[in-house]
C-alpha cells in the first residue's frame, strides 16, 4: 500500500535519551512520534530518512548494512555519547535510491561509513524503539536550493508504492538564539504561513520555492537546512494534500513548532 511522506520536527539534541525537564519539554513531540506508526497503511518495509544534519555536494546515500552512530551535538550528558540505535541499513534500497536520483538527472553519491545523526535517530527512537525497520539516510545537497530538493522528492516518489516511508527530519523553526519567549512571534508567523501553504497541492511547489518571502522566514530560518527536508517530503507527495500531525505553541518556552503529513 502507498505510504504517506512526513516532515518531522526532530527536537533538540539527544532528547529521547534524557530525563528531567529537557525531556519533558519534548513531551508533545514525543507523543506525536509515538503515535505516527499506527497511522500508516502498513508497517514500512524500510525508512528513507532525509536529515537536516547531513549536507554533501551531491545527494549522498548511506549504503552500510549496519550503520553506526554520529553524535553530532555538544554539551549533553556523557551517556548520550554512548547511546545506540541499532536499526539495520538496507544496501539494496540504497542502490535503488541512487538509481532514482540519477535517472532524474540529479547528482548522487554513496557513503559506506556514515552513521545515524541525531536528526535521524531522535525521530526514530520514539517511532520504532525496537529498531526493527531498516533505515537508509540521504543527505541534503549543498547550496540548499529548494527546487533541487523538491526535484529530489519527485524522483523518490516511486518508493512510496514500494513500502518505503520517506521522512524529512528538520525543524519548522530553527533559530537557536531565539528559543524561548523571544521566538514566540516569529515562529508563530512563519508557522501560520506553513499551515496555509502546505495543505493544498495547488501552487505548493511555487510557494515553497519562494519560502524566504514568507512572514518572518529568515528569522525562523537564518540558514535553511532545517527546512529543506520539508521540500523533499512535499516533492515526493506532489498532488497530495497535507495536514499537521504535530503542532505546539509553547515548545521550549514559547516557540511554535509543527510537523506535517503528506498523503
Amino acid at each position: 500500500m502507498k505510504q504517506p511522506t512526513f516532515f518531522l520536527s526532530h527536537g533538540g539534541g539527544p532528547w529521547p535519551f534524557m530525563d528531567g525537564d529537557y525531556r519533558r519539554a519534548h513531551a508533545r513531540l514525543e507523543a506525536s512520534l509515538q503515535a505516527l506508526p499506527a497511522t500508516l497503511p502498513e508497517k514500512p518495509k524500510a525508512i528513507l530518512m532525509i536529515s537536516a544534519h547531513w549536507e554533501e555536494d551531491a545527494f549522498t546515500v548511506m549504503t552500510s548494512a549496519a550503520p553506526g552512530m554520529l553524535y553530532d551535538y555538544g554539551g549533553f550528558p556523557a551517556h548520550t555519547y554512548e547511546v545506540v540505535y541499532p536499526a539495520p541499513g538496507d544496501p539494496v534500497l540504497a542502490e535503488r535510491v541512487v538509481a532514482l536520483i540519477e535517472a532524474a538527472g540529479l547528482p548522487a553519491a554513496r557513503d559506506a561509513q556514515r552513521g545515524f545523526d541525531h536528526g535521524a535517530f531522535c525521530t526514530l527512537v520514539p517511532m520504532y524503539p525496537d529498531a526493527d525497520v531498516p533505515v537508509v539516510q540521504l543527505s541534503l545537497k549543498r547550496g540548499l536550493n529548494p527546487a533541487d530538493h523538491l526535484a529530489l522528492g519527485r524522483a523518490l516518489a516511486p518508493l512510496r508504492d514500494e513500502g518505503v516511508l520517506i521522512l524529512g527530519s528538520g525543524f519548522s523553526f530553527h533559530n537557536l538564539r531565539l528559543y524561548g519567549a523571544q521566538g514566540r512571534e516569529p515562529s508563530a508567523a512563519f508557522d501560520d504561513w506553513l499551515q496555509s501553504a502546505l495543505p493544498s497541492p495547488k501552487d505548493r511547489d511555487a510557494r515553497l520555492q519562494a519560502w524566504a518571502q514568507a512572514p518572518a522566514a529568515r528569522i525562523a530560518h537564518p540558514r535553511e537546512e532545517h527546512l529543506l527536508p520539508l521540500m523533499v517530503a512535499a516533492g515526493a507527495a506532489e498532488g497530495d494534500t497535507a495536514s499537521s500531525n504535530y503542532h505546539e505553541t509553547g515548545f521550549m518556552g514559547g516557540v511554535t513548532a509543527s510537523s506535517f503529513r503528506f498523503g
